[in-house]
């Protein structure tokens, strides 16, 4: 079978020159909730290095979704600067997308300017903060935020929009039954749990019909503990999503308040980790990181198995993600009835990746290890590898080298 790789695809109403997209892994690289031109130099090596469509991560649709002073917030102040990225993206031959979504739990006031706000009332014990659960007349406001983020990506140039309803962010707090605990229409039921989804994807395409963006949903195959999402239920959400007409959705997995290497897979360097967190938190990653922190060892296509379950299911197109690292893992999925290939870590490690690959470089195998120096750091600087920094302090350098 010829390999799918470099033929382009028509995503909704934009066409991408290959099957790769740079996944929606939060680059840590703004200020003041808005772009920077670190920002826009990293996603347009990304487009020189040849994919299809790269992905800007994690734009909150207001301000109470903000969790980082370096996440966007995607609102018309920001649109000059975003444009300015767009433009340089499409100079570059790749088209440009922007994630969007509410952080909801795993917000703080700092940033949020408000208590965090979740599906429920409680306390979120990796964000160390109480939580006050929305109201409904906040949940339909949240809900129109999206439709009118989709607006402004248009105006900021974009060609497509990623909803996150994964990885135990707002939307995903209310479908998984551990985060949400009301006892109102939004909740109980899987019907329930699937309500707020619904209104946020009735907004979102909506404004994606006005503007002609196409549309990807990031949904969680499960998240990865007992009590939350599995498969089964899952693909019942995925079907639902895919019923509103969206144009591909992105299958993930994991919970980053409870299961965050599910999302990742790979080693966890605790050292590291702590070196970059707040001074008070440091002593409790060291000591406790092994028991507060569960283990997924990494492999290559680590989603690819439980992913075909969703394939056998869903007419519509989907996007594989997790643990794409060499061409052979890439046409594996491609073979495998998937549309589009996502991809994160080998593009932080070579923004150049995808274009060795079509060269037919010998370096078809991403250099990166999976040792997650990126992951530890990029909450707090910059998601960024390990072997571009030179200046690692030198217990960070001996945790790694320690690492198999």
């Amino acid at each position: 079978m010829s390999s799918l790789l470099f033929t382009p695809y028509k995503l909704g109403p934009v066409t991408l020159r290959n099957r790769t997209v740079r996944s929606a892994a939060f680059e840590s690289m703004g200020r003041h909730f808005g772009p920077t031109e670190q920002l826009k130099a990293y996603h347009t090596a990304v487009a020189r290095g040849g994919v299809g469509m790269t992905t800007l991560a994690y734009a909150a649709v207001s301000r109470s979704g903000l969790s980082f002073d370096k996440q966007l917030w995607l609102r018309a102040a920001i649109v000059p600067g975003l444009r300015e990225i767009t433009d340089a993206v499409h100079r570059e031959g790749a088209a440009a997308s922007i994630q969007i979504g509410h952080c909801g739990n795993m917000t703080h006031r700092s940033t949020a300017g408000q208590l965090p706000v979740g599906a429920s009332t409680g306390f979120n014990l990796y964000a160390y903060t109480p939580v006050r659960g929305l109201r409904p007349g906040e949940i339909g406001q949240i809900a129109r935020d999206f439709g009118h983020a989709v607006r402004t990506a248009h105006d900021a140039g974009f060609d497509a929009v990623e909803v996150h309803a994964g990885h135990g962010y707002l939307i995903s707090q209310f479908l998984s039954p551990y985060t949400n605990r009301r006892r109102d229409a939004f909740g109980g039921s899987l019907e329930n749990r699937m309500r707020f989804l619904r209104m946020c994807l009735e907004e979102v395409m909506e404004a994606a019909a006005q503007t002609g963006l196409a549309v990807l949903v990031k949904h969680n195959m499960y998240d990865g503990f007992r009590g939350g999402i599995e498969i089964p239920e899952s693909i019942g959400i995925a079907r639902e999503i895919e019923r509103f007409g969206v144009h591909a959705i992105v299958l993930s997995g994991g919970f980053v308040s409870k299961a965050p290497m599910a999302v990742m897979r790979g080693l966890i360097p605790l050292y590291t980790m702590s070196y970059y967190s707040p001074w008070w938190l440091r002593p409790l990653i060291r000591w406790c990181g092994p028991w507060m922190i569960r283990q997924f060892p990494f492999e290559e296509c680590y989603f690819l198995e439980d992913a075909r379950r969703f394939r056998a299911e869903l007419k519509g197109p989907l996007v594989y993600v997790g643990g794409l690292v060499s061409r052979e893992g890439i046409d594996r999925a491609l073979d495998a009835g998937f549309d589009l290939v996502q991809m994160g870590r080998a593009l932080v490690n070579d923004p150049a990746f995808v274009e060795k690959l079509r060269a037919g470089d010998e370096a078809t195998r991403s250099g990166c290890d999976h040792r997650n120096y990126c992951i530890a750091r990029m909450y707090s600087v910059d998601m960024k590898c390990c072997k571009h920094c030179d200046d690692l302090p030198r217990k960070i350098r001996q945790e790694l080298e320690r690492l198999p």
